[in-house]
């Protein structure tokens, strides 16, 4: 497998440097050549890592049917064999500073703003499921918060019950024509050097609402201190929203990732769980102070 990646970069490799964000085990890395080209190579075993060479998988697949005008690296060449390996285009830049800073957070915005409208309608190729499809099972996890009950402000039962209420109603409100990533956080955006935002790992998208995406952005900027409320109000693709709208996918959230970090951390991804119990603490937070709770 080498000595095939260093075929099709089209010269030896002479320096990896492994990249470290995200929650999944799988070879991620910049390879430089002898020739001074420079890759992104993803790789993960199809036999002992299967989770993750299908996630791959179906991240090449992906990659392969976005247009053009998408900020997303280029997919130049990929294999499906013992191993599951992407050769990407090498995009320079970084990931945004956290906390996050808010002139960083409106260039952001502007290219998803950009990327919703270039995704409008969906690829129909890359035949997708409905954001209600993929996030059905997402309801049922109020049944485990009622049960655990976590020790969180105002998680008691009234507000639990219509928590539960809004995440029932998420579907309708969730529909739409747009490609959406789904997975928008600070280690799967690239800052470039040319002013450029880059969206990396398009494993999860989904058809919904243009919307959708700046909400889920603007989860890591509300809990690192920024008034994400004013954005909302303000922003083309979420200011004539319903804010019940928006209260219903943060129950939905909210519900999911109360769940989700009462699971066993998996020995691959140690801090997953950790990352999720402080998404389920400030999206209930978030939930709670559009709620009007006390």
């Amino acid at each position: 497998m080498r000595a095939l990646v260093e075929e099709r970069c089209g010269s030896p490799v002479v320096d990896a440097a492994s990249q470290g964000g995200g929650f999944t085990p799988g070879f991620a890395s910049v390879l430089t050549c002898a020739d001074g080209s420079t890759h992104f190579v993803k790789a993960a075993s199809a036999k002992a890592q299967r989770l993750f060479a299908a996630s791959y998988r179906e991240e090449a697949r992906k990659l392969a049917g976005l247009p053009d005008s998408v900020p997303a690296a280029r997919l130049l060449w990929s294999v499906d064999d013992d191993w599951v390996v992407l050769g990407m285009e090498y995009v320079a830049g970084r990931a945004p500073h956290r906390p996050w800073r808010i002139g960083e957070l409106e260039r952001v915005l502007t290219a998803v703003t950009a990327m919703a409208h270039a995704l409008t309608p969906a690829p129909e190729d890359l035949e997708l499921d409905t954001f209600a499809e993929e996030y059905a099972g997402f309801v049922a996890a109020w049944d485990h918060v009622r049960t655990t009950r976590p020790d969180l402000p105002l998680l008691d039962e009234a507000h639990v019950e219509e928590a539960s209420a809004l995440a029932e109603g998420f579907a309708e409100v969730t529909a739409g024509t747009t490609l959406v990533h789904t997975d928008l956080r600070d280690d799967n955006l690239i800052l470039g050097a040319d002013d450029r935002v880059w969206m990396c790992d398009w494993n999860w998208p989904v058809v919904g609402a243009a919307w959708l995406d700046t909400l889920f952005l603007l989860l890591q900027p509300r809990g690192d201190g920024v008034d994400v409320e004013r954005i909302l109000a303000e922003h083309e693709l979420t200011r004539d929203v319903p804010p019940e709208d928006v209260d219903r996918v943060l129950a939905l959230l909210a519900g999911y990732f109360l769940r989700q970090r009462d699971e066993p951390a998996p020995a691959t991804s140690p801090y997953l769980r950790q990352h999720q119990s402080w998404c389920a603490e400030v999206t209930w937070a978030w939930l709670a102070e559009r709620r009007g709770w006390t």
